[in-house]
């Protein structure tokens, strides 16, 4: 039986919009590419002529890695002063913007890869179906805050409040790990009734008011603490007795505020490698006699390993290249130091605020573009290497009979 007109032409115009959508999508995956190039070449053009310039000075590469002479300074030292107009001329080390980048990015990660994968690990395994559906989209939601809203209310609104409430900082940080396992310990001491009430699939709402007992507990504890051990000023003892000067807007509150704006994209990442973990193999696993935990620590985790891991690289990747929070909550001073309460200077920060002012075609300029580059290479590196171990997990669920 011949085919009707209508049913070709239908026929045809579907295979058209299929290969328009094809061309589309490959054109757009094509122009994603090469904008990425581009830039690479662009910053590599810019900074070649650092090193191989037409007119002298030329810049030697491992001079921006070595200490150079201060003036006023007997030893040589590391300092970032681009704008400097003293005898001494400017000096360009990139140490301090270094050291100030991964100080930033660990601080950061310290802060946000336990409560993301703890997150990740609870939401996956433990919480409640219906809660899960709540929960997950408000904490993926997190991530679309913007950087200066956080960087923003980081820098005047929690700096300040932590400087006046050290002692309250510090009982919080003695009491909440602890707190938390002895809720657990009480939940598990309850009777079977009680515990049929308290669900661990829903402890994310009924510990919320021992976390409040908690708080409560902390504010009476740190002016205790303080006047006890700390002869009435934690601040003072920590310059007098540890030689830690306190900077309002320091490494500690970078950390907290980057921690926030990194822990939604890890703890979406690895909570969707948990979730595509096999079920078959944590029910063998407790069939076996294992516990929620042993499952969880031995068995789940190992096997969602390489998507956990990418999660976390993924993190300080974007912690890394943040520039708006590092700008607004951490005083911008390029320190080279172990102290977690100074502050620090980063190089996305760098290139934020020095760019527009510096000459194009200048040694300012294209130090900068070179920070720039360096920022570059690492992000591409880690997502490259993320990407990497993204495609190891997918074999090894298809090896254990997983969703491909």
């Amino acid at each position: 039986m011949p085919t009707p007109p209508t049913s070709t032409m239908r026929q045809r115009l579907r295979q058209g919009r299929d290969r328009l959508a094809t061309a589309l999508i490959t054109a757009g995956g094509i122009g994603v590419i090469a904008a990425v190039m581009g830039i690479a070449v662009f910053l590599v053009v810019e900074v070649v002529p650092l090193f191989w310039p037409a007119e002298p000075p030329r810049i030697r590469l491992e001079a921006l890695w070595l200490p150079q002479d201060v003036a006023g300074l007997d030893a040589p030292a590391y300092r970032w002063q681009p704008t400097l107009a003293d005898d001494g001329g400017p000096l360009f080390s990139l140490p301090p913007l270094v050291w100030g980048t991964l100080e930033a990015a660990a601080w950061s990660l310290v802060i946000a890869v336990p409560l993301a994968l703890g997150a990740a690990a609870h939401s996956a395994l433990f919480m409640s179906r219906r809660l899960r559906a709540r929960l997950r989209p408000t904490l993926e939601l997190m991530e679309a805050l913007p950087g200066v809203v956080i960087g923003f209310v980081a820098g005047l609104a929690l700096a300040p409040w932590l400087e006046r409430h050290l002692a309250l900082a510090l009982a919080l940080l003695l009491l909440v790990p602890p707190g938390l396992l002895l809720a657990g310990g009480l939940w598990r001491q309850l009777p079977a009734r009680l515990q049929r009430r308290l669900p661990l699939g829903w402890a994310a709402l009924w510990l919320m008011p021992w976390l409040v007992l908690t708080w409560g507990l902390a504010q009476w504890l740190g002016p205790l603490l303080e006047s006890q051990w700390f002869a009435g000023d934690l601040r003072a003892w920590l310059e007098v007795t540890l030689g830690l000067d306190y900077a309002s807007r320091n490494a500690v509150i970078v950390g907290m505020a980057m921690g926030f704006a990194v822990v939604p994209s890890i703890y979406a990442l690895a909570e969707d490698a948990l979730s595509g973990v096999p079920r078959s193999l944590a029910e063998g696993a407790q069939a076996l006699g294992a516990t929620r935990w042993q499952t969880l620590w031995r068995v789940m985790l190992p096997a969602a390993s390489p998507g956990v891991l990418s999660a976390v690289m993924i993190g300080a990747g974007r912690a890394v290249g943040e520039t708006m929070i590092v700008l607004m909550a951490s005083g911008n001073t390029a320190l080279m130091t172990a102290n977690p309460l100074d502050g620090l200077r980063s190089m996305a920060a760098s290139i934020a605020i020095e760019l527009p002012e510096a000459a194009p075609g200048g040694t300012h300029y294209r130090l900068l573009l070179l920070a720039a580059l360096l920022l570059f290479a690492f992000t591409f590196l880690v997502n490259t290497l993320a990407e990497v171990v993204r495609t190891r997990l997918r074999r090894r669920y298809r090896r254990l009979g997983g969703p491909s």
